[in-house]
């Protein structure tokens, strides 16, 4: 069952206009919210982030915090898995006819919910590798847009190769993954690009720098290098549904001699201890 525009409805049943400028021009933002033993988690930052979403591109919340609560409440209860991922989207909605500028439309809204099983410390702890490329997405990638075709050229390279993600950069300067933030531990200092433009405001990034915080480690929030990033200590990347996972080669080049190290040891730990708060 899937939520569209006030009904809850099987998927299979559930459709959109073709006018629908989601569909047209990928003009909408969306969400994804984990889900642990049934609690939702961390919504109001969620929630937030969404609102910020929908202000940079000028569409009108649908719906108040309580109607979203009420409204992904009731879809978890459509699925017996105690962790999940929600997925929820809003789109400026149909026109009468293809143009780029927009008119006050109403807002098409749906909403999935989808199993979540993360990863196993002990399946974490094999690491995973990256690849670098260019960053050649727009600047507001602060929004969490729904245009995405950037990102999914990027995702599409990193599964034909064989890798977990696409780590991106600017000038030679890191930004964030195709899919994730990226961290890097060098003398025991995490670094991590700003929020600004030119990433996306994790809630997994700020839970984090939260559980770095809690584990001692000094934290400055600037632009690494590429060959900074090559020469850490140790490189994370971070997203609702990854958590926070090791990665031990990028480019072919091992980090940490192919080890995680113990400082995402840590972090892990204290981090799943903040699921369950």
């Amino acid at each position: 069952m899937v939520y569209l525009n006030g009904e809850f409805t099987p998927k299979n049943k559930a459709f959109v206009g073709v006018m629908d400028r989601g569909f047209l021009f990928g003009d909408g933002v969306y969400e994804v919210i984990p889900v642990y033993a049934g609690k939702i988690f961390r919504l109001s930052a969620h929630l937030a982030r969404l609102q910020n979403s929908l202000d940079a591109i000028q569409i009108n919340n649908p719906h108040s915090k309580a109607q979203w609560l009420e409204i992904l409440q009731k879809l978890l209860t459509f699925s017996p898995a105690p962790n999940q991922s929600l997925y929820l989207q809003i789109t400026r909605g149909a026109d009468v006819s293809r143009k780029h500028s927009f008119n006050a439309l109403s807002a098409t809204v749906f909403a999935e919910s989808n199993p979540l099983i993360p990863k196993t410390k002990t399946e974490l702890e094999n690491g995973f590798s990256a690849i670098t490329q260019v960053d050649i997405r727009w600047q507001r990638c602060d929004i969490k847009s729904t245009s995405l075709l950037a990102n999914v050229l990027y995702s599409q390279q990193a599964k034909q190769q064989k890798v977990e993600e696409v780590i991106l950069h600017r000038d030679q300067l890191i930004t964030e993954g195709a899919t994730s933030n990226v961290f890097m531990i060098k003398d025991n200092v995490l670094f991590t690009h700003p929020t600004g433009a030119h990433i996306l405001p994790g809630i997994t990034r700020d839970l984090v720098l939260e559980s770095a915080k809690f584990c001692k480690l000094k934290i400055q929030e600037s632009a690494l290098t590429l060959a900074k990033l090559l020469a850490a200590d140790e490189v994370w990347i971070s997203s609702s549904t990854r958590e926070v996972m090791p990665i031990t080669k990028v480019d072919g080049q091992l980090i940490n001699n192919g080890k995680i190290g113990q400082h995402w040891s840590e972090v892990y730990d204290y981090y799943q201890s903040l699921k369950y708060a």
